[in-house]
C-alpha cells in the first residue's frame, strides 16, 4: 500500500523556521515530481514549491527566497525547510508525489501555524 508520511509540522512564531519531511514508500513506480501543496482556511489548495527528480525546482512566487524544497532519491523523501515565517503562511502542508507512469499520490496534510 503507498503511503506518504509527512512531519515537521508544528506552531511557530512570526520569523521562525520549519522543517518539513515526506517520506513516500518503496512501492510507488519511479517518482517524478516530488512537491508541497497547502491549503489556509476558506482557500483553495495551492502548489508551494516542487521538485524533479533531477533536481530541478519550481517556487510559488510567495514563497520565494524564503522557502527551500530539496529530496533525498534513495530514500524517496522530499524535504521543505521554511524560513523567515509569516502568519499568512499558516496552513495545512500536503506532500504531492506524481510518479512516471502517471499516478498521483497526496499525504494526509501536516498543519503549520505560524502566531505569536
Amino acid at each position: 500500500q503507498v503511503q506518504l508520511v509527512e512531519s515537521g509540522g508544528g506552531l511557530v512564531q512570526p520569523g521562525g523556521s520549519l522543517r518539513l519531511s515526506c517520506a513516500a514508500s518503496a512501492n510507488i513506480f519511479s517518482i517524478n515530481f516530488m512537491g508541497w501543496y497547502r491549503q489556509a482556511p476558506g482557500k483553495e489548495r495551492e502548489l508551494v514549491a516542487k521538485i524533479q527528480r533531477r533536481g530541478s525546482t519550481n517556487y510559488a512566487d510567495s514563497v520565494k527566497g524564503r522557502f527551500t524544497i530539496s529530496r533525498d532519491n534513495a530514500v524517496n523523501t522530499v524535504y521543505l525547510q521554511m524560513n523567515s515565517l509569516k502568519p499568512e503562511d499558516t496552513a495545512i502542508y500536503y506532500c504531492n508525489v506524481f510518479s512516471f507512469n502517471g499516478i498521483n499520490y497526496w499525504g494526509k496534510g501536516t498543519l503549520v501555524t505560524v502566531s505569536l
